[in-house]
């Protein structure tokens, strides 16, 4: 049985003890779940993620403040119109889960040291993948994987998780290839979890845990087929 709680009927409180520590808590449901399928599974269906911290029992998020992305609400620059008309790129959907997750978890970021990607975290997304909850996008130049990213359909939500590139543009070409196929499926918008400059750019916002929450139900209860 899940150990998850619903983050609709749970109290977060300012900070949590966990062994000797305290830790702040705000955006945390809880520390030190076990990371394994089922509740991994139950975790985004209510709105909750997993993400790795060295040296802290693994947290579970759900945000005070959720960024998303409401498709009305894109923005593509006209640089990147540019570069989608010209077509150079192949873009694939769940043809390559592992060479993306594993590019994710390789391919250097500016200011960023390290990953959050571990061995088990891709075990775990990797079986979640041949069980059909997680998907990713793939790009390719010749035959060769050159941007991507992946997300887990949370119940009708796209969730998304990493995204990389090795050639300019692949991964934000990757998110509009994603965008045009979801839509196609009854899709109007997508978790992206946490907001960066990168997806502000694209029109990403941030709203409140309780609205995002409610959002989500909503989209459930549609039961829409993102990858039918």
């Amino acid at each position: 049985m899940s150990s998850i709680p619903d983050p609709q009927n749970h109290v977060f409180a300012e900070w949590v003890l966990f062994g000797n520590f305290y830790y702040q808590a705000r955006d945390i449901i809880g520390f030190g779940w076990e990371l394994n399928v089922e509740n991994v599974r139950d975790a985004y269906k209510k709105g909750v993620f997993p993400w790795h911290i060295d040296g802290m029992p693994l947290p579970w998020f759900c945000p005070e403040e959720r960024a998303v992305l409401f498709f009305d609400d894109l923005h593509v620059a006209r640089s990147l119109q540019k570069e989608r008309r010209r077509s150079r790129f192949l873009f694939t959907i769940d043809r390559d889960f592992q060479g993306v997750v594993e590019n994710c978890r390789t391919v250097p970021r500016a200011g960023q040291h390290g990953t959050w990607i571990t061995d088990e975290y891709i075990e775990v997304y990797t079986e979640l993948h041949k069980q059909g909850d997680v998907h990713s996008v793939e790009v390719w130049l010749d035959e060769e994987l050159v941007g991507g990213l992946y997300g887990v359909d949370a119940g009708g939500l796209f969730c998304g998780e990493s995204m990389f590139f090795k050639e300019p543009n692949a991964s934000k070409l990757a998110l509009l290839h994603l965008i045009d196929y979801l839509k196609k499926r009854g899709s109007d918008w997508i978790d992206i979890q946490v907001l960066t400059e990168h997806m502000e750019k694209f029109g990403a916002i941030e709203i409140p845990r309780d609205e995002f929450l409610q959002r989500l139900e909503s989209t459930q209860r549609k039961q829409p087929n993102l990858f039918g």
